[in-house]
């Protein structure tokens, strides 16, 4: 494992790959760090870094979405003589999608990113609407409040804590029709054909939406893993990076 250095005056921190002028930017998914990608970067020119709120990197002040990521990540970029191929994984995707439509990459290759909704998003059960509207009229305690949200929550929401919890329902809530209509640079799509997070039919439609607009793409689903590939499928990202032949 390489170790860990800081980017600008040291809010985002990092692990540097290979002995060249890095070409690859590596971006984790939620409650993840940078060293996820250890096994798919070995040997490459890189870096992964650890997003604000993860591993080192301390969290933002305040609750941002994924194009507000992005922006923090401008001391990253200066390392790279030109844009980046970004690796996304998960929320590093959504961050790497804004990367890629201001300029910031030079190609995309994401794994398990939310970037479609297959369905609306539920409403809250009535309860929960109860409860949430006795909290803001001071008739129920913070407390118990908490303890309905956890209740409730994913288990990624009831992990998260303080302002982290409010930057994961801000990008919960995303959309990125309009990126998706900007993207122009190529875009590798890996899946993993077993992803119940992200399921692969959010990469068709990704695919099917690029394809239309002549952006050139590919869509690769690896039948036997799940939503976590950068760890369980190393070679796999590796191999869709250095673009070598699939064996």
């Amino acid at each position: 494992m390489t170790a860990l250095r800081a980017f600008g005056n040291g809010p985002i921190y990092g692990r540097r790959y290979g002995d060249g002028p890095p070409t690859i930017l590596a971006l984790h998914g939620w409650a993840r760090s940078a060293a996820d990608f250890d096994a798919v970067l070995h040997g490459l020119d890189a870096l992964a870094v650890d997003l604000p709120g993860f591993g080192a990197s301390p969290p933002p002040p305040d609750a941002i979405g994924s194009a507000d990521y992005a922006g923090l990540l401008g001391p990253v970029l200066e390392e790279f003589a030109t844009p980046p191929v970004v690796l996304g994984h998960s929320f590093g995707g959504r961050i790497g999608l804004h990367l890629a439509v201001t300029g910031h990459a030079s190609r995309l290759v994401l794994t398990g990113v939310p970037l479609i909704r297959l369905s609306a998003p539920a409403r809250p059960p009535l309860g929960f609407r109860v409860a949430r509207l006795a909290h803001r009229l001071s008739l129920l305690s913070d407390r118990r409040m908490e303890q309905i949200r956890r209740n409730r929550g994913s288990a990624d929401y009831r992990n998260a804590t303080g302002v982290m919890r409010d930057v994961m329902v801000k990008v919960v809530n995303e959309t990125y029709d309009g990126e998706l209509e900007r993207v122009e640079d190529p875009v590798d799509l890996i899946w993993g054909g077993l992803d119940t997070e992200v399921r692969p039919a959010v990469a068709e439609l990704v695919a099917e939406r690029l394809e239309a607009r002549s952006v050139p793409v590919t869509l690769e689903v690896v039948a036997d893993a799940g939503h976590m590939l950068p760890v369980t499928h190393p070679a796999v990202l590796k191999r869709a990076l250095t673009g070598e032949p699939s064996t």
